[in-house]
Parts: C-alpha cells; sequence; structure tokens
C-alpha cells in the first residue's frame, strides 16, 4: 500500500488494494452508481481504473481512498485527492455504491480528505467537479462550503460531459472548521 490510513468515527480510507477489486468492479458495473462517473465500465476497464486510482499515488504521491466501514470490513466506495494530467484542478471526490448512499458517508469521507488534502498535501484551493443534474454532490460539495465557480471541462475522454467546478480555498476551508 502507497499511502496513508485515515479514521472517521464510521470509516477507514486507505489507498485501494487488490483486494477491494471485486466490490470495485461492482461499483463501476452499477448504471445508477456510475450515471454520473463516467458511466458503467467492464470488469476489464474497472480493472484499469483502479490501477490508475493505486498508480497516483506513485506518481503524484496521493490518489483516490477506498472507503471501508469499521464495523464490516465493507468497501463502500472511493474519495479522495484526484488530479490526473489535464484535470481543471486539485479535486476531492467522491462515489459511494448505491447500497451506501444517503448515509453521511460521502460527507465524512470528503471532510476527513479536505482537511488531509489542506493540511497534509498543502493545497490551497480545492475543487469538485460535479455535473450540473447530479444534485446529490451539489448538495454535498455546498455542505462542505463550496461554491459554484462555473462551468469547468475535463480532459479527454470526458471532454463532453458538462461539469461546474465547485470550489473553496484552503483558508475558506480552514475558516470553517474554526482554525
Amino acid at each position: 500500500m502507497n499511502g496513508p490510513i485515515l479514521f472517521t468515527e464510521r470509516l477507514i480510507l486507505r489507498p485501494p488494494v487488490a483486494e477491494d477489486f471485486e466490490s470495485w468492479a461492482a461499483f463501476h458495473a452499477d448504471e445508477m452508481t456510475m450515471h454520473f462517473l463516467g458511466g458503467v465500465q467492464p470488469r476489464s476497464i474497472a480493472w484499469r481504473s483502479m490501477c490508475a486510482m493505486t498508480g497516483a499515488w506513485t506518481i503524484r504521491g496521493f490518489g483516490m481512498f477506498s472507503m471501508i466501514l469499521r464495523d464490516s470490513g465493507a468497501w463502500i466506495g472511493r474519495s479522495g485527492p484526484w488530479q490526473p494530467e489535464g484535470w481543471p484542478g486539485t479535486e476531492i471526490g467522491w462515489g459511494v455504491a448505491r447500497a451506501f448512499t444517503g448515509k453521511g458517508y460521502a460527507h465524512e469521507a470528503a471532510v476527513a480528505l479536505m482537511d488531509y488534502a489542506v493540511d497534509v498535501l498543502g493545497w490551497s484551493d480545492i475543487i469538485h467537479t460535479i455535473n450540473p443534474d447530479n444534485a446529490a454532490s451539489i448538495a454535498l460539495a455546498r455542505r462542505l462550503g463550496s461554491v459554484n465557480r462555473g462551468a469547468s471541462r475535463l480532459p479527454a475522454p470526458f471532454d463532453t460531459s458538462p461539469v461546474d467546478a465547485w470550489g473553496q480555498t484552503a483558508a475558506e476551508w480552514r475558516a470553517r472548521q474554526g482554525r
């Protein structure tokens, strides 16, 4: 494993490992889950996406974390810092498997990972690229204190997907957290 392990009240956040693949593949195969996350991926592409996320830890020094329930050990999604080549900024993103949505896990992870991005990675600005129709992610971005900065563009092959860049500065995040 190439990165830290973080703990929240209900979650373990750690870099993806090989044992995550079955849950990762099921996540990427679910049409509702993947509607705003680039579309359904067959197992072979899900494998490549997991390897890209894992490889980001070596190349960039950060990447998405697997979200693991502390009480059961279940893999429930991915969240964390993300900035592949051509990305419009330093992003904290999230995606939760459909069976676990609506329980506050994405918020819990995002708060810990916003702190990680600011305090450990030293990011001065954080964005969330969100499809304008993704009401759940927009609500989470607002709850985190991010504001819509307007339309943005992702690199190919996602360059035709509409996204807005929601975001805030590290100073704004720290102020909201009372630090």
